[in-house]
């Protein structure tokens, strides 16, 4: 009789789990996917746009989000093709996504696309001048996100030019003339140009046939120095630009790490994937519910100096001790 009584009771422990096990995965079934759309300024063979996708991914992952298994990210590369930008801002919107993630100017496209889909931006110069929020408090609309750079520190640039080669007495500002934030760090640049006994002067260029032709002819005078301001042209023809800087030995100072570490001499700047792990934070924000428009425009929290010595010393540059001992990482 205990035996009978045991044989039951292992029965129905049986029974009972084998009729929970279709409620689990109907319960997992019900799990809604949620969808992300990227839209990126670099290409998709890009190393520097493949960091970017990891960060973001890492971010996002650490807050609960996997790719493939409740979040499907769908990614665009926009590079400087303003055409194509505007195609796969309209793809992406026709995915019917979520939150879409978008990058520098690729904010534009987006707006035009959708204005109730949210997008999150990273990598914005002044975005209440260029009209994607309302004010940084208080967004409004769709669209909130991480700026890169205040104009009044783009002088900045040049005095760690000026310390990193003494002897610069002209610089030239390589800037995109179809991106506006470049008239207002240009500004700030010719404010600190008097104090520091430098000459400075835009140089325009969109493209890499006027990059080539541009950075040879301003070397050609003596005591020449570049500043390479950020935007996605300079980003693209990254290594154009260093290439012509050290054949024409050029000191130049560069916006973010990634360019020293292709061979640029000194870059001061936010830490650009820091911006993508930060952004994840609002995507995850909006995919639990909050709107963009209540979410305040952030600054970046982390800056930092790179040195590459190795393009120091090609250039027959000494790196001042005061500078190396600010600098948070030195590339041998």
């Amino acid at each position: 009789m205990a035996s009978y009584i045991r044989r039951r009771k292992f029965l129905a422990t049986l029974l009972g789990g084998a009729a929970m096990w279709p409620l689990a995965a109907r319960a997992q079934q019900r799990e809604k996917m949620r969808r992300i759309g990227v839209l990126m300024n670099l290409t998709d063979d890009d190393l520097e746009g493949s960091a970017r996708a990891t960060a973001l991914a890492q971010g996002l992952q650490q807050l609960g989000w996997t790719d493939g298994r409740n979040v499907q990210i769908d990614y665009r590369w926009g590079a400087i093709d303003a055409d194509r930008s505007r195609r796969y801002a309209a793809e992406l919107v026709a995915l019917a996504p979520d939150v879409i993630l978008g990058v520098g100017q690729a904010i534009v496209e987006l707006q035009r696309a959708t204005r109730s889909v949210p997008i999150v931006f990273v990598q914005v110069t002044d975005p209440v001048g260029r009209g994607f929020v309302a004010s940084l408090a208080r967004p409004g609309g769709n669209v909130t996100g991480f700026t890169q750079f205040e104009f009044s520190m783009s002088g900045k640039w040049l005095e760690l030019l000026k310390q990193i080669a003494p002897r610069v007495t002209r610089a030239a500002v390589l800037r995109d003339p179809t991106i506006s934030s470049g008239i207002g760090q240009f500004g700030a640049i010719q404010s600190v140009a008097p104090s520091l006994g430098v000459d400075v002067s835009p140089l325009d260029v969109r493209d890499a046939e006027e990059i080539e032709r541009a950075i040879p002819a301003f070397a050609r005078e003596a005591n020449s120095g570049l500043v390479v301001i950020s935007g996605p042209s300079a980003a693209n023809h990254r290594a154009l630009i260093i290439t012509l800087a050290a054949q024409h030995r050029l000191p130049a100072i560069y916006p973010y790490r990634y360019y020293v570490a292709d061979g640029g001499l000194i870059s001061y700047g936010p830490d650009d994937l820091d911006q993508y792990r930060r952004a994840a934070g609002y995507v995850d924000r909006i995919l639990k519910g909050e709107k963009p428009a209540d979410l305040p425009v952030q600054a970046p929290t982390k800056y930092e100096l790179v040195i590459n010595f190795k393009t120091a010393k090609a250039l027959g540059l000494t790196v001042p001790p005061s500078l190396l001992a600010t600098a948070d990482e030195v590339i041998e």
